[in-house]
């Protein structure tokens, strides 16, 4: 085994009245990738942040090459060799390439900031992940994940001995992680330490050297890839069995003659979604797949009036609709979960509670108030439902851990009793036992006879709980599948093979 580069014991934070850990820690060595594992709430997001300066420990040790550290901030994190990589990139998209790589510490020249070294410096550390980029052109002109390999090439650039990737992969299509996966294989070779936190099961198994579970905020072990399957993973995660949940398999299949509530003819928007047909029906799950950029958020947006098609009509319960504003849709029983729960989903600053009764507050008017009573009978019902974890329903929304956030979006919009469920990515970010209760209970609301559009990125998924499976390639319709169709028929629609 290689040299301990950083040892964590002991670490105890409480915010407020919430546990956050109790005696977490974890031991990363120099050339190994390491994944921490846990359910949301577990304390991921909060070890990183001891680890990285943002907080500071109630209790614990951590150490950096057997010396005591305490970083007072991300800076003082930095400075010690400890560089994080978030889920939401947090590089400054307005900057060019270059001046993000290089933000806070320009090489200056007669007190000028030296210009060439900068983007020669910029091309060099880009070399090292094997990309070639403009260096001038602004960040946001590139796709998200090179955006990450760009804040993986900063980390590189301070000399980082610690490398810390924060669910680096939810927003990447498989080429895209694939490519991601050479990246830190090549860094390991290198024998830098990467702590690497994700919800995908099998990518744990295809890249990391070793694992760490934490539950409840605390430590549950450490274990080789190899001497713990996946399902044994799981338990431990949870503490419990957790059993797939699936669609066709929990029940019949939707009618194929059930009423069609939501309709797409020819619905296309120029230079964002070709012309495409869709029919949603009451009772059903329609799936729908592609790789990103193929369309599917695009989708979702015409569907509910975020944006306007130029192409084709929308057909509610056979009449035509025109969608001019979200409340529009709102007011016909369409619900949409945004794929970007963060900055599109939940509303920072307010309570569980003000969160989960908003649509449907505003679908009421403001002039029509939900009584108190009323909104603390309907927080409590969801909160219960979905098993949404937080210290009470007046906890404030961004004090709960990301999959928390995910079901209070999709609390609020099941308090509308929607006739059509539009979800984007909404297991996107969260831990295993969470996908299982969300999907069980889209589900359960389908089976109840309302319609959902499912969107998601991982095929098993769509091929679990679609009755139908729709798949978009390249912003057009590639075709539709039957339900029970396997993931390689997915596949080759994807890659227009089918």
């Amino acid at each position: 085994m290689s040299a301990v580069v950083l040892h964590a014991e002991g670490l105890h934070k409480r915010f407020g009245a919430t546990r956050a850990l109790e005696g977490a820690g974890l031991t990363l060595r120099a050339g190994e990738i390491h994944a921490l594992m846990g359910q949301n709430g577990a304390g991921k997001s909060t070890v990183i942040k001891l680890l990285t300066g943002v907080e500071m420990p109630d209790a614990g040790t951590v150490a950096l090459d057997g010396r005591a550290i305490a970083p007072a901030n991300p800076l003082d994190a930095q400075r010690e060799g400890i560089s994080t990589v978030y889920q939401e990139v947090n590089l400054c998209p307005n900057l060019s390439v270059a001046e993000n790589l290089y933000a806070g510490r320009y090489p200056h020249r007669f007190g000028l900031v030296d210009w060439k070294q900068v983007r020669a410096g910029a091309r060099a550390l880009l070399q090292e992940l094997n990309l070639d980029l403009d260096v001038d052109r602004p960040l946001s002109a590139h796709p998200v994940a090179i955006q990450q390999m760009v804040a993986i090439a900063r980390a590189l650039g301070v000399s980082a001995r610690v490398l810390i990737l924060d669910e680096p992969t939810s927003s990447l299509d498989e080429g895209e992680v694939r490519e991601l996966f050479a990246v830190m294989r090549r860094l390991r070779e290198r024998g830098m330490a990467i702590l690497f936190v994700t919800h995908f099961l099998d990518q744990v198994y295809a890249v990391a050297d070793r694992i760490t579970v934490l539950r409840n905020g605390g430590l549950v072990g450490e274990y080789l890839p190899a001497e713990l399957p996946q399902a044994a993973l799981v338990k431990a995660m949870v503490g419990r069995e957790v059993e797939l949940a699936g669609g066709r398999e929990a029940g019949a299949a939707a009618a194929s003659d059930a009423p069609v509530v939501v309709e797409a003819r020819g619905l296309g928007r120029r230079g964002s979604l070709q012309p495409i047909d869709l029919q949603l029906r009451a009772g059903e799950v329609l799936g729908l797949g592609g790789l990103l950029g193929s369309g599917r958020t695009e989708l979702a947006r015409l569907l509910f009036g975020l944006d306007r098609a130029d192409t084709g009509e929308l057909v509610i319960d056979g009449a035509k609709a025109e969608l001019h504003h979200p409340a529009d849709a709102v007011a016909r029983g369409l619900a949409l979960c945004p794929e970007e729960r963060k900055t599109e989903g939940i509303v920072a600053g307010l309570s569980v509670r003000e969160n989960i009764v908003l649509a449907l507050q505003a679908r009421r008017g403001w002039r029509r108030s939900l009584p108190r009573a009323k909104q603390d009978e309907m927080a409590a019902h969801y909160v219960a439902l979905l098993g949404i974890k937080a210290a009470g329903i007046e906890a404030p929304v961004d004090a709960l851990s990301g999959g928390n956030q995910q079901k209070v979006v999709l609390a609020r919009w099941l308090a509308t009793q929607p006739r059509l469920l539009v979800l984007d990515e909404p297991t996107r970010g969260i831990d295993i036992a969470a996908k299982q209760e969300i999907m069980a209970e889209v589900v359960r609301l389908a089976r109840q006879g309302m319609a959902v559009l499912f969107i998601s990125a991982e095929i098993d998924e769509l091929t679990r709980l679609g009755d139908r499976i729709a798949v978009l390639r390249e912003r057009h319709k590639a075709g539709e599948l039957p339900g029970g169709s396997d993931g390689d028929q997915v596949l080759a629609l994807i890659a227009g093979q089918g």
